[in-house]
């Protein structure tokens, strides 16, 4: 990406560099986006595989390790940018739905609009010969804006609607997670970080995700650990360390449990090939 704007924005099909790049495993500390709009797209994102179609939209969060396995015929935009370009709402906003991929199958208004954004970001240049953070940020923020209550519009469709008090308990508790997890690993610490008693915690996140808050702290510890098995070429102990375990005995118990396999075995099984770029 350009480092003085935080963002890059183009067109991309199956020869592009940075698409065959990503036939291997990588991650970023930045979001990405991509638009597909002809073929097929097929993506393994943190172990699941996806298949996307031509009219989809996906926005993924920074760390998560990603994989394209195939390219049918497939075309589109991409954009990837740095929280700092988003306007603080806009971050706010996608940060709050970033519990997992957003993936949109977009109408064809729906894809003409975000298409057009798109193309007014990527010929910024052309017309100013340099970026323009106040004309990209609102742009991008519109962008992302968008996907979201596209994405939770097509979410409330098909669930119970919860009151806005406990979505934003979870979220808040959610994004906790992400950042704490390393440290903070006992309920406890979160419901006093909120305010709330253990109890509410649990009653409220089990309401909305149907997993105990425990399960979801241990859930991103397990994802981020198969991550750096998968990805990295860290020791067992090492990422045991990285995940704030001092006792590697007890970090292989507790993956084993909850993977059904050790990390050794885990890796064997499921790294070929990552790039360590």
């Amino acid at each position: 990406m350009d480092s003085s704007s935080g963002m890059a924005v183009g067109l991309w099909d199956g020869s592009t560099p940075g698409i065959l790049k990503a036939l291997n495993p990588h991650r970023h500390d930045h979001y990405t986006c991509m638009l597909v709009e002809a073929g097929q797209l097929e993506v393994l994102f943190d172990f699941e595989q996806l298949t996307m179609p031509a009219g989809t939209l996906f926005v993924c969060p920074p760390h998560q390790v990603h994989q394209i396995t195939g390219t049918v015929g497939a075309s589109g935009y991409y954009i990837s940018f740095e929280g700092h370009h988003m306007t603080r709402s806009a971050k706010d906003i996608l940060d709050a739905s970033l519990n997992e991929t957003i993936i949109l199958s977009l109408s064809a208004p729906e894809q003409q609009w975000f298409t057009a954004i798109l193309d007014s970001l990527k010929n910024l240049d052309s017309i100013n010969n340099t970026a323009n953070k106040e004309v990209q940020q609102p742009l991008l923020s519109a962008f992302i804006t968008q996907a979201v209550i596209c994405h939770d519009r097509r979410s409330a469709a098909g669930s119970i609607s919860h009151s806005p008090r406990v979505m934003s308990i979870t979220n808040e508790f959610r994004n906790l997670v992400k950042r704490d997890y390393r440290s903070l690993k006992r309920p406890a610490a979160y419901a006093q970080k909120l305010n709330i008693s253990v109890a509410h915690l649990n009653d409220v996140v089990k309401m909305v995700t149907g997993l105990s808050a425990s399960a979801l702290i241990q859930k991103e510890i397990l994802s981020e650990a198969q991550r750096l098995l998968y990805y990295s070429q860290l020791s067992i102990k090492e990422i045991a360390v990285q995940l704030g375990y001092k006792d590697t005995k007890y970090f292989i118990r507790l993956f084993t449990k909850k993977a059904g396999r050790s990390p050794g075995d885990y890796r064997k099984t499921l790294r070929s090939n990552p790039d360590l770029d």
